[in-house]
């Protein structure tokens, strides 16, 4: 599997690509792999708040519910609303046209714990065994 260089990457299997003090995220090709055929996706609404490590929605596939974890805290600016009407976006294309949320970066230093590219595939390989 390839993950691109540019993102960072949270053990809860969910990727950031930073653009100055926003963050654009969604789940790794990883995990949609993992999960499946996604069926539904629920999202925060914008405006709201999330903080890093709580539950800021659900992914939804044919066997299971797997919960979505804030890699950041910060506010929802955008939400992608072509996924709740087709969120086999997820599947077809995770870490472009499958993005969920951007958020407004709360505090950079919470960025420090999220993985490189490198780091993310070592930590999947492991996951793996």
């Amino acid at each position: 599997m390839d993950f691109p260089d540019e993102l960072r990457y949270s053990k809860e299997h969910v990727w950031l690509r930073v653009e100055g003090s926003r963050a654009v995220v969604g789940i790794t090709d990883y995990a949609q792999h993992e999960l499946g055929v996604i069926a539904a996706v629920e999202l925060p609404a914008e405006g709201d708040e999330v903080d890093q490590e709580d539950s800021m929605g659900s992914v939804e596939a044919h066997k299971t519910v797997a919960e979505l974890y804030a890699p950041v805290s910060g506010t929802v600016l955008a939400v992608n609303d072509e996924i709740p009407d087709n969120p086999g976006l997820v599947n077809d294309d995770p870490y472009d046209s499958g993005w969920l949320v951007e958020l407004e970066l709360l505090d950079r230093d919470e960025l420090k714990p999220l993985m490189s590219a490198d780091e993310y595939a070592d930590y999947v390989a492991e996951d793996d065994i």
